[in-house]
């Protein structure tokens, strides 16, 4: 009897990306081999507090990591190469990636002083990694030398987007690849795979050179200083301050770590165009009066600790706000940065200076595709399958409604969330199950140690404080020997609230009475008994519920 031969197939499995704006991350897998496509982070969230960074939950990866022929990056952005400096200290696999992107995870590489075999790819190279064969194609976006990819299967092409517009009038001059993508639509393309940031926004988007012309107006209508805050990886942006810049005849500074070493790599790959006798160190903003100088930073989201943030609370050791002075913040909030952005702006003009930025000035363009190039992009490939990425799930469902709209059959459109297994074979497509994908999150020096349990109890600290319970008891008979004693932070003052003080140690005595009359001596069931009856209580007295911490030493 023969072996009955195995049906092919090929798996897609997001990691992060799908339900949430960050953390791009993509398994394609097939028997023997994985590649990942993008390995991204996101900025943490208002309410986590005290972490620094999300990463995607990539231990499927690591589990698999003897399968892992490769990993592509599609763009040097942060939510696409961020997690790459946590992931390859446990998996070892070649990085590929354009000269740009590549410049940039080398730089962030170095900071957290890992090592990873980087290999550089453009829109003409051919790559094989186990049974997979890539293609690539340029795409158009806020970042140059992004990349789309085209995997080559056994059961037909599979077609990731990556971050991408239809720019016709593209900064660097180099606009998505229409013709390549005219191609594959005459081909057989199993599934699309397509960015769905902006799925909700009709239309097109704007061309970032309407940006351009947008901030040579505002330079030129300046009376003083001008400060603009931009994404630090925004390098088309970045180029066309730097036009208006020279256009005005005015000197450059640039303040914000990231943004200075972004700068400092675009320019030595080529990627920007300084002219000579533009750039002013910050040391020597003073030595230049406030007309003939234009900031260039970081802070476009609120950040607390970024250069503008720093500037519109006059903290900044050497740009300080003047009234007359002119800001402009280059970007758009990304979801739940709204509140931070907002008070950066009312500081602005607390100073009396003027403010540009999104809602009333044309100084930001989306580098993703509204609805009417979503619909473009299908009809171009002309894909049997469709799965939106990049995405919040709302996002998500306004681009698989419209690729339902162009032609594309409903039982082939899949929504996936973050861990579903999207199995491909030759009778069709099904999500078949789900893997581990949620948040790990970085504090400090500490990787994955922090969980939704500490989360919750910084929220409760945050918003209620903590009440501590001292109490000192006699190892033999629970008789308390000293206390107890009560230390609160973040809930009353003390020495202002002798009263309920004194009513909390009459509680806690009660309950080591009653405790000792039910004979039970376990230090743990006395904790929890003290902890339910004294939050009780603290909630019938202040409505509140700080975190009580009881401490019982025996003696």
């Amino acid at each position: 009897m023969f072996a009955k031969k195995r049906p092919k197939t090929i798996k897609l499995i997001p990691i992060g990306g799908l339900g949430e704006i960050g953390k791009n991350m993509m398994v394609v897998e097939n028997e023997k081999d994985i590649i990942l496509i993008d390995a991204g982070l996101k900025f943490p969230e208002e309410e986590m507090l005290g972490i620094d960074l999300v990463l995607p939950d990539y231990s499927y990866v690591v589990k698999n990591k003897d399968r892992l022929r490769g990993i592509v990056i599609t763009h040097g952005h942060e939510d696409h190469t961020g997690a790459l400096p946590y992931i390859l200290r446990e998996v070892t696999a070649p990085v590929f990636g354009t000269r740009l992107t590549l410049g940039l995870i080398q730089e962030k590489l170095k900071e957290h002083e890992v090592k990873a075999d980087l290999k550089e790819i453009t829109s003409k190279t051919e790559l094989k990694l186990g049974d997979f064969k890539l293609g690539f194609f340029e795409v158009c976006h806020s970042i140059p030398d992004g990349l789309g990819i085209i995997i080559d299967t056994e059961l037909g092409l599979i077609v990731h987007t990556g971050d991408f517009k239809f720019d016709q009038t593209p900064v660097d001059g180099r606009p998505t690849e229409l013709q390549r993508l005219m191609c594959l639509g005459q081909k057989e393309v199993l599934v699309l795979l397509s960015d769905s940031t902006n799925a909700e926004v009709p239309g097109y988007t704007l061309p970032e050179k309407s940006v351009g012309a947008s901030l040579l107006k505002i330079f030129q209508g300046a009376k003083k200083r001008i400060i603009v805050a931009s994404f630090a990886s925004h390098l088309h942006r970045i180029q066309q301050i730097i036009d208006a810049t020279v256009h005005t005849r005015r000197k450059l500074v640039v303040s914000g770590r990231s943004i200075v070493n972004n700068v400092r790599i675009a320019s030595e790959l080529g990627y920007l165009k300084i002219p000579e006798g533009v750039m002013v160190e910050i040391g020597e903003i003073e030595k230049h009066s406030p007309e003939e100088i234009v900031v260039l930073c970081t802070g476009s989201q609120g950040e607390p600790l970024s250069a503008l943030a720093r500037i519109s609370s006059n903290d900044h050791k050497q740009v300080k706000l003047h009234p007359g002075d002119t800001v402009v913040i280059s970007a758009s909030p990304i979801p739940g940065n709204e509140r931070s952005v907002s008070r950066i702006i009312d500081r602005i003009y607390k100073c009396g200076a003027e403010a540009h930025y999104e809602l009333i000035s044309g100084v930001h363009a989306s580098g993703h595709p509204a609805q009417e190039e979503l619909k473009f992009m299908i009809n171009l490939v002309q894909p049997k399958h469709f799965v939106p990425i990049h995405g919040e799930f709302r996002h998500l469902k306004h681009h698989a409604d419209l690729a339902e709209q162009v032609g594309i059959l409903p039982e082939n459109i899949f929504i996936c969330e973050d861990g579903d297994v999207l199995e491909f074979s030759e009778s069709g497509a099904r999500i078949t199950g789900k893997i581990s994908a949620g948040d790990v999150f970085v504090d400090g020096l500490g990787v994955g140690d922090i969980g939704d349990v500490v989360l919750r109890d910084r929220r409760l600290l945050s918003k209620d404080g903590v009440f501590i319970v001292v109490v000192a008891l006699n190892k033999q008979n629970t008789e308390i020997v000293a206390g107890p004693d009560i230390i609160s932070r973040g809930f009353v003052y003390v020495k202002e609230s002798k009263e309920l003080i004194d009513e909390a140690i009459v509680k806690v005595e009660e309950t080591l009475v009653e405790m000792k009359q039910e004979g039970v001596t376990d230090i743990a069931v006395l904790k929890s008994k003290i902890r339910k009856n004294l939050s009780q209580f603290l909630y019938m007295k202040t409505r509140r519920r700080p975190m009580v911490l009881p401490v019982i030493v025996e003696s």
